[in-house]
């Protein structure tokens, strides 16, 4: 593999149309937008689906994991099949699929309404690709500010998708929600279909078949053991062994990717000291930004169910669940600001110093949390201080990835990173729902004041470790640099 596309395919791919180069920005960043927004909408529903279907909360739950697990099965494969010739088929079939939603809006019963969130979880492997189609069609300096954005859209969806969805749960019931990302899906299809320019030629993306049902299978055992506390208290031994089970998959996958020809993610770039550092880095972020709530989206459930909390439990502002969702404003606005502005410091601070200084930032988020939430406004400020770390942290990782990947392996790189992600953000609610399980007394339906406390303690540790694995790739980086 060499650093260069083979066959000089992205030289043929550049020079696009002044106007399709004018539509392709904003396309690249709508897609992220609405895969990341869709993928959020089961966040602020779950207690109106327990509700509508007459399930429990713990099944409800499912549909926002359910997203999450088929986004971490299919991100790798999508991101192998975006390297190849057919990118632009992958990226429409994919928008096709996640149409799926459809079973959300129709009357079918809660399985219907689990396959339908499954199909949206899809589409979480689209943002690898859209990275991917900046970095072949792009200026190098204006596809690294497009990538940096792309990565901070694709987390500050939630913060798009959980207000609009809350609302339209309230004026319409759970399908009316669902339909949101029915229309918004309908209109990214649309987008990709006018906007998406074919890949570069010479490429090829043979699927490693085996080492995709070998990691999906290993994924889907991960994912259900973060998302499945209650078997962890009730039956300690079959989750051990199910564990094990998991573990032994990861490495029979590593070496079946190792001996492969066509892995489906080149594990030996994958153990460069940068890209391995990046990942574990994002791995830890992951836990420590999201900490404390359920699925994705972590810290910002946390600050939410805190916030919808009724007075009469001794804290709480007794919130809608829309007006709860106003609270992630500050978040997604601060994340965007810092998307845009973390292009024009790398220029004078390394990538891995950046995530070093975000990470410190997304820790001052969990440290005003701890210390002070007994206003309302304490928590917009703490939300737009993680939203804004959260931004930096998130546009720095790819600059950190793609700075030893080659543009041909740009989607399949950085879908590894995406999947690592997920994984991080599974095992933190896993974390943060035994931490608020653990501070709920006997008799009681909501945690004690103290167990956000130390949700957010915990958050703290975990953004210390993220800064200082992030601190070492900066010395690594810069002894390279400077010998």
């Amino acid at each position: 593999m060499t650093g260069q596309p083979i066959g000089g395919g992205a030289a043929k791919a550049l020079p696009v149309a002044r106007s399709e180069a004018r539509l392709l920005v904003p396309a690249l960043m709508f897609i992220a937008l609405v895969v990341a927004a869709v993928a959020s909408l089961g966040t602020p529903l779950i207690t109106s689906v327990a509700t509508s279907f007459h399930v429990s909360l713990g099944s409800a739950q499912w549909t926002l994991t359910v997203a999450l697990l088929s986004g971490a099965v299919a991100t790798p494969v999508l991101g192998r099949l975006g390297a190849g010739p057919h990118r632009r088929a992958t990226i429409l079939a994919t928008l096709a699929v996640v149409a799926g939603s459809a079973l959300t809006v129709l009357p079918l019963p809660f399985a219907g309404l689990l396959a339908g969130r499954a199909a949206q979880g899809v589409g979480l492997g689209l943002t690898a690709l859209m990275m991917g189609v900046a970095r072949d069609h792009l200026p190098e300096e204006r596809s690294a500010a497009v990538i940096a954005l792309i990565s901070v859209v694709s987390i500050i969806g939630a913060g798009v998708g959980y207000p609009l969805a809350a609302l339209l749960a309230e004026l319409g019931g759970v399908r009316a929600a669902y339909g949101l990302g029915l229309v918004v899906t309908a209109a990214a299809l649309l987008t990709a279909w006018r906007s998406m320019p074919e890949a570069p030629e010479g490429r090829s993306a043979h699927v490693d078949v085996a080492g995709a049902v070998v990691l999906a299978v290993a994924l889907i055992l991960v994912l259900f053991l973060a998302g499945e506390r209650n078997l962890w208290s009730r039956h300690l031994a079959v989750a051990g062994a199910l564990a094990v089970v998991a573990v032994v998959l990861l490495c029979v996958w590593a070496v079946i990717e190792l001996r492969s020809t066509t892995p489906l993610i080149d594990v030996r770039a994958v153990r460069h000291p940068a890209v391995a550092g990046a990942n574990l880095a994002m791995f830890v972020g992951g836990i420590g930004m999201f900490v404390g709530g359920i699925g994705m989206y972590l810290l910002l459930t946390l600050i939410t169910r805190y916030a919808q909390t009724p007075p009469g439990a001794g804290y709480g502002f007794g919130l809608t669940t829309f007006v709860a969702g106003l609270v992630l404003i500050p978040f997604s606005v601060l994340g965007f600001v810092a998307g845009k502005l973390t292009p024009r410091v790398r220029t004078r601070i390394a990538d891995p110093l950046l995530l070093a200084c975000s990470a410190v930032v997304v820790g001052g988020g969990f440290a005003l949390f701890a210390a002070a939430r007994s206003d309302l406004v304490e928590l917009f400020v703490a939300m737009g201080v993680l939203g804004f770390g959260v931004g930096g942290f998130s546009a720095a990782m790819p600059g950190v990835i793609l700075a030893v990947t080659p543009k041909s392996e740009t989607s399949s790189a950085m879908s590894f990173t995406y999947v690592v992600r997920s994984v991080g953000f599974s095992l933190g609610s896993a974390i943060g729902g035994l931490i608020l399980a653990a501070g709920t007394g006997a008799g009681h339906l909501f945690p004690d004041d103290s167990a956000y406390t130390t949700a957010a303690l915990v958050g703290i540790g975990a953004m210390a470790i993220a800064t200082l694995t992030s601190a070492a790739l900066a010395r690594r980086r810069s002894s390279q640099t400077n010998p």
